[in-house]
C-alpha cells in the first residue's frame, strides 16, 4: 500500500500540493517556536567577571509558594531590581573548607562622559579577582579619587594611566583619576561577547556609591587548589540555603553576571511557549481541516478500491502512508525554514534590546524531531479520522455516498457544538468578571470555543444560510442565483472547511490584532489624559531626590513630583506575577497626576502605604484600608497599607508607592524623571531655570511632557513589536489555510460543473452560479467572524482596560472584510476559471 500511496501522490498533485504547504507552514511556524524555546532553556549568558570563581552567590529570583488543592506549587520569578545578598555573608562562606577566598562584587550603575554610548559596571577593586583581571598598565587605585578601566574604556580617547576621566554616578559627575588600565586574563576585553565594560573603585568609595548599603550583588567564591570541588560546593550550598540566597555553578553563573541574560532566559521561554499555544491551536484547526477535505475529495477512488476488494485496513493503510509520506516531505521543507525564521527573529531581539548579544539560536534536532512528530500525528488523525466512514461500510453503500451527499452529522456532533458554543457563552461572563492576564486567557478560550463551535456546527449553519439567503441569491443572479442557493443546501456539508477557514481568519484577525492596538492606545491616551504637569525633568543617569526639592524653589513652579520607576511581585491565584510600578514624593502630587483616583487619596502615600489600580485591587481581592503583602523589585518582602484606589494603571503602572518606601531597593536608588507644574502666570524665567537646574545634572534635560508621551507610544510601538509579528504569522497562517481550502473545494469541482454545462447552463451562468456561492458564504463568514471578534474584543477591552467600546481603524476592518472578500473571489475564481477552460465532455471523465 506505500507504493500505491507514493503513486497517488504523484497523481493528485493539486490537492497533496495544498495539503504539504499546509504542513510545511505548520512545521516552520512551529520549529521557530520551538527553537526560541531551546534557545532560551539553554542560554545562559556569558560568565566573563565571575570566569575564575568555582560558585557565584546571588539572589536574582523569588521563589513563590502557593497552596492548591493540598498541595504546594511553587513560582520562580526573576527580580526586576535584580536583588542582593548581605555583607556579612561573605564570611561566612570564606569559613567553608576548601575555600580561599570569598569576594564580594558591587555592580554600580555609570556612565563615561567620553564613551556616552559604552556599557559600563562600577566595581570595587578587590572583585577583580574573580575574572581575573591583570593590570596592563599602572597601579590598582588607593584612594577615592582614583580609578582602574578596562581597554574598551579609553579605546579611542587618547587618554592614558595618570590622565582624569569623568564619571556619572549616583546622579552626579566626578572627576577620577586613571590609576590603571586593566583586561581579562585570557580574555578579549573588546569582544562583543565580553559583556560591560569594567570599571574600578576602591573597595570603600565602591561602598559609599553603592545605593544598598550593607549588601553586595553577588559574591563570587574562589576555591583552593586542593579543595574538593562536590564537598566545597556542598559546604557552599549549605551556607546559602540558610540565608535564602542561590548558589549559581557552571554556565549558570552567567545568570548571576548578566541579569538581562536570564531576562532574556526568561522572556524567550515565554514568548516561544505561548505563540506555540496559540499557534498550535490554529495549526490543528488548519491541518485537519486541510487533510480531511483531502480525503473527502477522494471518497469515489476510496469507493472503487473497495469496490475491487481492497480492505478496509489496507485503504486506511494507503491513506496514512500518502500523510505520512507528505508529513516527511513538509519537514525536509519546514524545519530549515523555521531554523532561518528563528535567526532573524534572534537579530531582531537584539537590535530591539529584548536580548544581549551574547544571546544565540542553539539546538535543533530536539526541536525538529518533536516538531516533526507532532504535526505528523495530527495529520494521521486527522487522515484516520476522516477516512473511517469509508472504509466502514459496504463498498456498494461507499460508491453511493460518493454521489451524493450523505445526511448533515451526528446527534454528537450537534450535541458537542451546543457545548463548545454554551462554553464560549460561559466564557463572556468569565472574561467580564476578571481582569488583567486571567481575562486575556479567558477571552483567547473564548475565541476558539466559538470556532471550534462553527466548524462542529458548520453544516447545519450553511443549510441554514442557504434556505434564508435562497430567495435573495435569486433575486440577485436570477437563476444562477438559484443553483448557488441548492448547491449550498446539498453541498452543506462538504463546505464546512471553506467556512471554518473564513470565520477563523476573520475572527482571529479581528480581535487578536486590534486587542494589540487596543492595549497601547488605552497605555498612551492615560499617561497623556493623567499627567497634568506641563514640563518634565528628565536624567538620562538618573536624579537625586534633592532634585525636586530644587525645583519646587524655583519662582513660578507650582509642583514638582520626582518619579521612580520600577517594578514589584504581587501575589496572584496561581503564584505570583511581577507589575510595573512607580515611586512618587505625594507632596503637591494633586497638582502633577491625575490617576483618576476613586477613593482614597494619594496624598496619603507614606512610607508603609500604597495606591493600587482598580484592575490589580480586583485580582489580588485588596480594599481600600487593607494590608496588601508584595515583595519590592529586589525581592524585599512589605506589607503596606492601601490608602488609594486609581484607574489608570495603564498609563502609570498597577502600584503607586512613596520613594522612601523604595529606598536601597532599586538599582540606581534615583529618581527617573520629575514632573513640573507651573503657574498660569509664569514666564520665560520659570522655563530658563528649570532648563538651568537640568544642566547642573549629568545626561538630564527639560522636556515637554507631550514629548514624553510621543515617546512612549515609539516605545510601546517597540515592545508591542514581537506581538505584532507573532499574530501576523498566525492571522497570516490561518489565511493561508482559507486560501488553500478554497482552492481545493474549487478545483475538486469539475465533474459538477462539466455535468452542469453538458445539460445546458453557459459559461456566464456557471461563472455568475459560483460568484453568488461566494457572496451567501463570504456573508455568512463575515457574519460570524465578524461577530466573534466584536464579542471577543469588547469583552477583553472592557474587562482589562475599563472601555466599553473598543478602538478599531477603519483602514483594519476595512482591510481584514477587504482581504477576505479578494481572498475567496481570487482563490476561487481562477480555480474554477481554469476547470471551465476544460471540455465539459472531457472534465465530466476526469478524477474528483
Amino acid at each position: 500500500m506505500l507504493t500505491l500511496a507514493a503513486q497517488m501522490l504523484r497523481h493528485r498533485k493539486g490537492s497533496f500540493v495544498a495539503t504539504f504547504v499546509a504542513l510545511a507552514a505548520g512545521v516552520a511556524v512551529l520549529m521557530a517556536c520551538a527553537m526560541l524555546v531551546e534557545s532560551g532553556w539553554r542560554y545562559h549568558g556569558q560568565p566573563q567577571r565571575y570566569e575564575k570563581t568555582v560558585a557565584v552567590v546571588a539572589d536574582r529570583d523569588l521563589t513563590v509558594s502557593t497552596e492548591m488543592f493540598g498541595e504546594t506549587e511553587k513560582t520562580v520569578i526573576a527580580l526586576p531590581e535584580r536583588g542582593s545578598v548581605p555583607t556579612a555573608l561573605a564570611g561566612e562562606l570564606a569559613a567553608v573548607p576548601g575555600v580561599e577566598r570569598a569576594v564580594g562584587d558591587r555592580s554600580l550603575a555609570v556612565t563615561a562622559v567620553r564613551a556616552p554610548g559604552l556599557a559600563v559596571t562600577g566595581h570595587g577593586w578587590a572583585s577583580a579577582a574573580l575574572a581575573p583581571y591583570r593590570t596592563v598598565d599602572g597601579a590598582p587605585p588607593r584612594s577615592d579619587g582614583e580609578i582602574a578601566v578596562d581597554t574598551r574604556l579609553l579605546a579611542g580617547t587618547g587618554l592614558t594611566p595618570g590622565d582624569s576621566m569623568e564619571i556619572l554616578t549616583g546622579g552626579a559627575s566626578r572627576s577620577y583619576r586613571i590609576s590603571a588600565v586593566v583586561e581579562p586574563e585570557g580574555g578579549d576585553a573588546s569582544s562583543a561577547d565580553a559583556g560591560d565594560a569594567a570599571l574600578f573603585f576602591t573597595d570603600a568609595h565602591a561602598a559609599r556609591l553603592d545605593p544598598h548599603p550593607g549588601r553586595f550583588d553577588a559574591i563570587g567564591v574562589l576555591a583552593a587548589p586542593d579543595a574538593d570541588r562536590d564537598a566545597l560546593l556542598a559546604g557552599i550550598r549549605k551556607v546559602t540555603d540558610k540565608a535564602g540566597a542561590t548558589t549559581y555553578t557552571g554556565d549558570d553563573r552567567g545568570l548571576a553576571e548578566e541579569p538581562e541574560a536570564r531576562a532574556a532566559r526568561d522572556f524567550t521561554l515565554q514568548a516561544g511557549g505561548a505563540f506555540a499555544g496559540y499557534a498550535v491551536m490554529i495549526i490543528v484547526f488548519v491541518v485537519a481541516a486541510t487533510v480531511g477535505l483531502s480525503v473527502r475529495h477522494r471518497r469515489r477512488d476510496l469507493a472503487l478500491l473497495r469496490a475491487i476488494a481492497a480492505t478496509p485496513g489496507q485503504v486506511r493503510g494507503m491513506i496514512l502512508g500518502e500523510v505520512g509520506l507528505l508529513a516527511l516531505l513538509a519537514a525536509v521543507v519546514g524545519v530549515p525554514l523555521g531554523l532561518v525564521a528563528t535567526g532573524r527573529i534572534r537579530d531582531e531581539l537584539v537590535t530591539r534590546g529584548f536580548a544581549p548579544e551574547t544571546f544565540t539560536v542553539r539546538g535543533g534536532p530536539l526541536s525538529g524531531a518533536a516538531v516533526t512528530l507532532a504535526l505528523a500525528a495530527v495529520a494521521l488523525g486527522s487522515a484516520w479520522i476522516a477516512a473511517l466512514r469509508t472504509t466502514r461500510i459496504r463498498p456498494t453503500e461507499a460508491l453511493g455516498e460518493a454521489v451524493v451527499e450523505t445526511g448533515l452529522g451526528s446527534r454528537k456532533r450537534v450535541v458537542t457544538g451546543l457545548a463548545f458554543l454554551a462554553g464560549g457563552v460561559a466564557l463572556i461572563g468569565l472574561t467580564g468578571a476578571t481582569d488583567g492576564q486571567t481575562a486575556l486567557g479567558a477571552a483567547m478560550g473564548m475565541l476558539y470555543m466559538f470556532v471550534l463551535a462553527v466548524a462542529l456546527l458548520a453544516p447545519w449553519i450553511n443549510q441554514a444560510a442557504a434556505r434564508f439567503l435562497g430567495p435573495v441569491l435569486k433575486a440577485v443572479w436570477g437563476s444562477s442565483g438559484y443553483l448557488a442557493a441548492a448547491n449550498m443546501r446539498a453541498n452543506a456539508r462538504g463546505m464546512v472547511a471553506v467556512l471554518t477557514a473564513l470565520v477563523l481568519s476573520v475572527g482571529f484577525g479581528g480581535s487578536v490584532w486590534f486587542l494589540q492596538d487596543n492595549l497601547q492606545r488605552q497605555t498612551v491616551v492615560q499617561s497623556r489624559d493623567g499627567t497634568l504637569a506641563q514640563h518634565a525633568i528628565v536624567g538620562g543617569a538618573g536624579l537625586p531626590a534633592s532634585a525636586a526639592e530644587e525645583a519646587r524653589r524655583i519662582p513660578g513652579v507650582r509642583a514638582a513630583t520626582g518619579v521612580r520607576r520600577t517594578s514589584v511581585v504581587v501575589p496572584i491565584d496561581l503564584g505570583a506575577q511581577a507589575v510595573v510600578a512607580q515611586g512618587i514624593d505625594p507632596r503637591g502630587v494633586e497638582h502633577t497626576l491625575d490617576l483618576r483616583v476613586g477613593s482614597g487619596s494619594l496624598t496619603d502615600l507614606r512610607k508603609d502605604t500604597v495606591a493600587v489600580s482598580t484592575a490589580q485591587a480586583d485580582s489580588a481581592g485588596w480594599e481600600l484600608g487593607d494590608k496588601a503583602e508584595l515583595w519590592l523589585g529586589d525581592g524585599t518582602p512589605v506589607t503596606l497599607k492601601v490608602v488609594a484606589l486609581y484607574e489608570r494603571g495603564w498609563g502609570f503602572g498597577d502600584i503607586t508607592l512613596h520613594t522612601a518606601a523604595l529606598a536601597g531597593h532599586t538599582v540606581t536608588g534615583l529618581d527617573d524623571r520629575i514632573l513640573v507644574r507651573t503657574a498660569p502666570d509664569a514666564g520665560a524665567g520659570t522655563v530658563e531655570a528649570l532648563t538651568d537646574l537640568a544642566g547642573r545634572y549629568p545626561a538630564a534635560s527639560l522636556a515637554d511632557t507631550d514629548t514624553l508621551t510621543g515617546e512612549l507610544a515609539q516605545d510601546l510601538a517597540i515592545s508591542g513589536w514581537l506581538n505584532k509579528l507573532l499574530i501576523a504569522v498566525l492571522v497570516g497562517y490561518a489565511v493561508l489555510a482559507a486560501a488553500n481550502t478554497l482552492i481545493m473545494a474549487a478545483l475538486a469541482r469539475a465533474r459538477e460543473l462539466s455535468l452542469l454545462r453538458l445539460v445546458g447552463v453557459t459559461r456566464g451562468q456557471v461563472k455568475r452560479m459560483v460568484h453568488a456561492e461566494q457572496a451567501g458564504l463570504l456573508g455568512v463568514a463575515l457574519a460570524l467572524g465578524g461577530a466573534i471578534a466584536a464579542v471577543t474584543l469588547t469583552s477583553v477591552v472592557h474587562a482589562v482596560a475599563g472601555q466599553r467600546v473598543p478602538y478599531v481603524p477603519a483602514a483594519g476592518w476595512i482591510a481584514i472584510v477587504g482581504g477576505t472578500v479578494a481572498l475567496a473571489l481570487i482563490a476561487t475564481m481562477l480555480p474554477i476559471g481554469r476547470v471551465l477552460r476544460t471540455p465539459p465532455v472531457q472534465g465530466i471523465g476526469i478524477r474528483e
